[in-house]
């Protein structure tokens, strides 16, 4: 029986695709596995029993994902799973930038009192005059799920879209529409489009990308949307070019004290995956993700550990060893099993970065004293098994 523990609540319909063999506990230090959505992870302890973490959402930086890494316990998030909720509120935020719909709304609300708010609303009106988004050109910065989703339906909408993703996958240029055209350079972006929308990870690479350097070279009246991560943007560097003219707003998911109430700044309260069929297909994914991985080794959608999948065990077991990714480690190990006289039916080692991933099928049940030697390896930070 394999339990676990929910650190934020988790949509029901997840927790449902839970088979007879998860049970869930009320003591985290028992745990096999964490589902986490938004809670803190970076102050706990995590537990040896704990082998993995799932997070229902996409971005993980609440989760200690090398402190993780160095104990074998495998961290899950669900890619794509909140990418309709969130484009949705992208499209939102272009027309919200657009057309001054948010001055409106408290301009009515400011004169709620008037018994003559129609007649007055046809005077005051122009003052919130916008731009419709058709024809005008939409450059994304990053064709994952949620970009590829922002380009398409940007397209539908009349607009003409440039995406700029060095790393594009394979299922997203399938996905991506032909008349989407592909940049290769980011300055293209910023030379030629009149909203700009970033959908790309946190990295060191990417942090603070938008700059003042990146602003200067924007069009003027230029309208920036950010609904991937704060960080990505200097805020500082946007205000400024908010009071120069050069953006004429600034939308974003992420409520700080540096945009919060700032002129021509619409800042939403991180809505972007806040929908009942965002959190119940993350839920569902992340159970899904769990489940595979404790019952069968399979890891897919790790954030610290490569994707490796063998399917279901049919021989007496199956072996998972953690591992630094260096080099003479397969060798070591089948030798481990070569010495007791197991055979190895199946074999598959995979790498990410400094970490890597083996797992071994084999034709007799694995004794404590193969596990102890596998452990001994150095290099090895943990040792599995599986069946």
């Amino acid at each position: 029986m394999f339990q676990y523990y929910c650190l934020n609540p988790i949509a029901q319909v997840g927790l449902e695709r839970f088979t007879e063999e998860f049970a869930q506990t009320e003591n985290v230090s028992e745990a096999d596995g964490i589902l986490v959505r938004s809670a803190a992870m970076h102050e706990m302890e995590l537990s040896d029993n704990l082998l993995a973490v799932a997070r229902a959402g996409a971005g993980v930086n609440n989760i200690p994902l090398e402190k993780c890494a160095e104990k074998g316990i495998v961290v899950f998030n669900t890619p794509g799973a909140n990418a309709n909720g969130v484009k949705e509120l992208v499209i939102a935020g272009m027309l919200l930038a657009s057309r001054d719909i948010v001055g409106g709304i408290n301009w009515v609300e400011e004169n709620k009192e008037n018994a003559d708010i129609a007649k007055a609303a046809e005077k005051e009106k122009k003052r919130f005059a916008g731009t419709e988004i058709q024809d005008k050109k939409l450059g994304i910065i990053g064709l994952g799920a949620i970009g590829v989703k922002v380009a398409n339906v940007a397209k539908h909408m009349g607009m003409e879209v440039y995406g700029y993703d060095p790393y594009v996958s394979v299922d997203a240029a399938w996905n991506l529409s032909r008349d989407v055209k592909h940049v290769l350079h980011v300055e293209e972006i910023y030379d030629n489009c009149d909203i700009i929308t970033i959908h790309v990870p946190l990295l060191n690479s990417t942090r603070g990308m938008i700059d003042k350097e990146a602003i200067d070279r924007m069009k003027e009246g230029v309208i920036l949307l950010n609904f991937a991560r704060d960080v990505l943007v200097k805020e500082e560097d946007v205000l400024e070019g908010i009071a120069s003219g050069k953006i004429r707003r600034y939308v974003t998911d992420f409520p700080n004290p540096t945009t919060a109430g700032a002129k021509n700044c619409v800042v939403i309260p991180h809505l972007g995956a806040s929908t009942e069929e965002s959190e119940e297909n993350c839920a569902r994914m992340a159970v899904k993700e769990m489940m595979d991985y404790l019952k069968n080794g399979n890891i897919n959608h790790s954030v610290n550990y490569p994707s490796c999948d063998m399917g279901v065990c049919t021989q007496a077991g199956r072996v998972a060893i953690f591992h630094k990714n260096i080099a003479n480690m397969i060798t070591k190990f089948t030798a481990c099993f070569g010495d007791a006289g197991i055979n190895i039916s199946d074999m598959t080692n995979k790498s990410k970065g400094e970490v890597a991933y083996t797992m071994l099928d084999i034709e007799e049940p694995a004794s404590e004293e193969i596990i102890e030697k596998l452990k001994s390896v150095k290099g090895v930070f943990r040792v599995r098994v599986v069946k």
